[in-house]
């Protein structure tokens, strides 16, 4: 059964592109809005939008079903290209240690971190793990999320990578948001393999992904390229052995130590390369002209809720911007470094701490985020034909002060295909 629904009087239409494309330099800064806006959905999707001075050229005859949105924004939904949704419990004792001094490696070192979320999961049936990833879900659309990107790498087991797997399945099919899934296999190596990494890499290779791929379990692979973690020949290795079965790169770089991941991702034509808190002068100069020359350019995912967790120096959005990169932002939620899947705090951090102007941070988490999907052309800007995945904010006096509002929530409604959540 179709339906139609317009929205009328909408103080501010907020990313609105007749073509979609990915943003990179200085192309971030430009939001294009239409102030006093209409906006017609049909069957899900947006169909027609324009000044409420056009509607009577664009939509001569009113569907019955009208939204009244005087004094409020509406923007596309966020785009959150980097999360650990489904996990099986929190890790507030760890953030605890933090407080009292301990560094992550440190945790890492004596069995927390990715290890304890580990021990945690594969404790947990398939099912637990669903009810709980659902509920954060549900959370996180609420808060104007509307499309999702989920990795696995809690399970560190063939059995326990594939439950994770599955459960996002289940989410992917039970949900109205778009969900994409990433298998990060390769998060940190297991007890039992601490002394033989390639007896790890081997179980990845030959007993994980074979099953994974055979199952149509997941979109993307990851590997979390890291000092005491996996080389970038290690990561070379395990990207190539997903390629093989049609898995693109999405990578964790650059967190804590710069041991040549960036190269190497470049390389390996990752989707994104996410993180990017450690970055030489040489490497943002090495990401900029990639992203002026290569026609698949490869997305910088900064996690600033990350680095706000964990004390870390912020990523240097100003700098990837001023280099010519294309900038996406994403939440990293996850129990152990960033606790959150709240976009909205994300987009403020990125202007407060990032020095990132609102429309970048907005044009970061909305086209680009998509895009670090590879949703550019399904969701991500006000585009005919785009699915309406859609934030309507509170009445607020301007752009800016979404961002700058930071501890109040302005989302009124969020609207996913069409439907009011």
């Amino acid at each position: 059964m179709s339906t139609t629904t317009i929205i009328i009087n909408i103080a501010r239409l907020v990313n609105i592109r007749e073509q979609s494309y990915l943003l990179s330099g200085a192309a971030l800064a430009e939001l294009p809005c239409i102030e006093d806006a209409f906006l017609l959905v049909e069957d899900g999707m947006i169909a027609e939008y324009g000044a409420m001075f056009e509607l009577e050229i664009k939509v001569p005859q009113l569907p019955k079903h009208v939204i009244e949105a005087q004094g409020r924004f509406v923007l596309p939904a966020w785009c959150d290209s980097h999360t650990h949704l489904v996990f099986s419990a929190s890790r507030e004792n760890e953030f605890i240690d933090k407080i009292k001094g301990m560094s992550y490696a440190e945790i890492a070192a004596k069995g927390g971190g990715i290890l304890n979320s580990a021990q945690k999961l594969n404790d947990a049936s398939e099912d637990e793990l669903f009810i709980q990833a659902w509920k954060r879900l549900q959370e996180v659309s609420k808060l104007g999320t509307g499309a999702i990107e989920i990795k696995s790498g809690y399970g560190l087991s063939v059995a326990g990578e594939l439950k994770m797997l599955k459960v996002i399945k289940k989410l992917k099919e039970k949900s109205n948001l778009l969900i994409k899934s990433t298998f990060l296999g390769a998060h940190t190596y297991p007890i039992q393999y601490r002394e033989n990494h390639q007896g790890y890499i081997d179980s990845i290779i030959n007993e994980m992904l074979p099953v994974i791929a055979g199952k149509q379990l997941a979109d993307y692979i990851d590997v979390f390229c890291e000092t005491g973690f996996f080389s970038p020949q290690e990561m070379e290795t395990i990207c190539k052995a997903g390629m093989a079965y049609g898995l693109k790169p999405k990578l964790h770089v650059n967190q804590l130590n710069s041991i040549g991941g960036i190269e190497m991702g470049l390389n390996l034509n990752a989707v994104s390369l996410d993180h990017l808190e450690s970055l030489t002068r040489e490497e943002i100069v090495q990401l900029g002209k990639q992203s002026n020359n290569n026609g698949n350019e490869t997305i910088c995912t900064l996690l600033p809720t990350a680095a706000l967790f964990l004390r870390m120096d912020f990523p240097d959005a100003r700098a990837l911007i001023n280099a010519g990169c294309a900038v996406a932002l994403a939440s990293d939620f996850n129990p152990g470094s960033s606790p959150s899947g709240n976009m909205n705090l994300v987009v403020a951090l990125s202007c407060i701490q990032m020095k990132m102007l609102p429309e970048e941070a907005i044009n970061a988490a909305t086209i680009n985020g998509a895009y670090a999907m590879e949703l550019g052309n399904e969701t991500g800007s006000i585009t005919v034909g785009k699915k309406a995945n859609l934030i309507f904010t509170k009445p607020i006096p301007s752009l800016a002060y979404l961002p700058y509002c930071f501890g109040t929530n302005l989302i009124d409604r969020v609207m996913i295909g069409g439907e009011f959540i």
